[in-house]
């Protein structure tokens, strides 16, 4: 199984950029997709998720109504759309597929992009 994102760099405060997380060894469309973050010295945090049953959305507060997550299951990817971004949303992003089934989890992550927001 590999999970490969990509898309960060370097933008200024008020500027986007769309993250992509590529999988593949993984039956894409019956997983939980979702990007954490984690900035220097602070544990990961959940950002945001989108289901596999629905396509049912969920946002950490900080990012709602600025980042979006969507999922295209005929590419096995999923996307996070980052607008209006600030210094706090510096820091390294990581994609994670998730599978929770009565008798087994299986729990993905890929290797990470860093995102840096500054002038």
């Amino acid at each position: 199984v590999q999970l490969v994102e990509s898309g960060g760099g370097l933008v200024q405060p008020g500027g986007s950029l769309r993250l992509s997380c590529a999988t593949s060894g993984l039956t894409f469309s019956t997983y939980d997709m979702s990007w954490s973050r984690q900035a220097p010295g602070k544990e990961r945090e959940l950002v945001a998720r989108i289901t596999s049953v629905d396509g049912s959305t969920m946002y950490t507060d900080s990012v709602k109504g600025r980042f979006t997550i969507s999922r295209d299951d005929a590419k096995d990817t999923v996307y996070l759309q980052m607008n209006s971004l600030k210094p706090e949303d510096t820091a390294v992003y990581y994609c994670n597929a998730l599978r929770r089934r009565t008798y087994y989890t299986r729990d993905y992550w890929g290797q990470g992009t860093q995102v840096t927001v500054s002038s």
